[in-house]
């Protein structure tokens, strides 16, 4: 079943952000986020008065810093908060439902110290409904089992081995510890087969760099 299956007139026009770097959030995925900033602490008790919905959007550090904080990137993912608790120092435990891509019309003036955005959902209408990628299963494994040993993740291969296709691709995308315009180009390709292919590009070029370097940042 589509992580939101209805139509693109129940998506919001203009909603929140959150920039955090090497939390890469799709269509379909599910994010855990520990919030204790007082300006996301405040984002997320208006998110949840109105919708449970905001979006997860990658820093550009390519790019000179701007009034309201860090360069984003373009597209960023609408999530929904499909879980909550708060903890007894006052931090918010959440998981955010990824529903779909979108690309930034403009940024709107901030509010409670958080940053908005008028977003267009028009170029990713497929992610409400998307099909399942079409890949080579057994070689991005192989790959995959590969560069978890060179960086040193512990993994469940039992549970990976158990997920479908889209599922697969989907948390492999979200979990691998890439660079930031890594994850933003996982976000970015067109078609969840797309993403597969950048996915196992992504592991083999790193099996053939030189060196073992450690991971660049969490594998969850």
């Amino acid at each position: 079943m589509p992580p939101f299956a209805r139509g693109p007139e129940a998506l919001p026009g203009e909603f929140p952000v959150f920039p955090l770097a090497g939390a890469l959030l799709l269509p379909g995925g599910r994010l855990p986020l520990n919030i204790f900033e007082p300006r996301y602490l405040a984002l997320t008790e208006d998110a949840l008065a109105a919708g449970r919905m905001f979006a997860m959007v990658q820093p550009d550090t390519h790019r000179p810093e701007t009034p309201t904080g860090p360069a984003i990137y373009g597209v960023g993912c609408l999530g929904r908060i499909v879980s909550f608790s708060e903890s007894e120092d006052g931090r918010y435990l959440i998981a955010l439902l990824g529903l779909s891509r979108f690309r930034i019309a403009a940024e709107l003036p901030m509010r409670r110290g958080y940053r908005r955005v008028r977003a267009d959902f028009a170029p990713f209408a497929a992610d409400r409904a998307p099909p399942p990628p079409e890949f080579d299963r057994d070689g991005l494994l192989s790959a995959l089992k590969r560069y978890f040993s060179r960086h040193g993740i512990d993994a469940n291969w039992d549970v990976i081995t158990r997920m479908d296709d889209g599922e697969l691709v989907t948390t492999l995308a979200m979990v691998c510890p890439f660079a930031a315009p890594e994850k933003e180009a996982l976000l970015e390709a067109p078609t969840p087969s797309d993403r597969a292919a950048a996915l196992f590009t992504l592991l083999q070029m790193d099996l053939h760099a030189p060196g073992g370097d450690a991971p660049r940042g969490p594998a969850s």
